[in-house]
């Protein structure tokens, strides 16, 4: 899966920042660089931020919308979709994706797999939206 970055290793990794900002993005929506601080725990210097959503569109992670004098930036992938594209990398790294696999979902507590089950069973039945 590559979404962007320049290598699929980069692709969706976050540092603590980015993260931070990513979730502002996804619980609040589009925002400038100083809606974007008013809802971090901390105060973080507008260049830092300003800097930080730079680094999040050259990952290609965030889409920048321009307005007369103001940038809102939004995230380009929901917060599932890119849990999905870190999942996906690691197996992508993995040197047996299978046994990967098999791995994680034997490590599952109960009530995931009873998800996965239902989900497969119903994909299988073509009830999928």
């Amino acid at each position: 899966m590559n979404v962007g970055g320049e290598r699929s290793g980069d692709l969706l990794r976050l540092g603590a920042l980015e993260a931070q900002v990513m979730d502002v993005l996804w619980d609040h929506g589009p925002a400038t660089v100083r809606e974007v601080i008013e809802h971090l725990p901390s105060d973080p210097a507008y260049t830092t931020i300003a800097t930080v959503l730079t680094n999040l569109d050259r990952k290609r992670l965030v889409t920048i919308t321009r307005q007369n004098r103001s940038t809102r930036y939004s995230a380009k992938l929901s917060r599932h979709e890119h849990a999905a594209g870190l999942m996906e990398q690691v197996l992508e790294a993995s040197r047996d994706r299978a046994a990967s696999i098999l791995q994680f979902v034997d490590s599952m507590p109960e009530n995931d797999l009873d998800l996965l089950r239902d989900y497969l069973e119903r994909r299988d039945r073509g009830d999928m939206p």
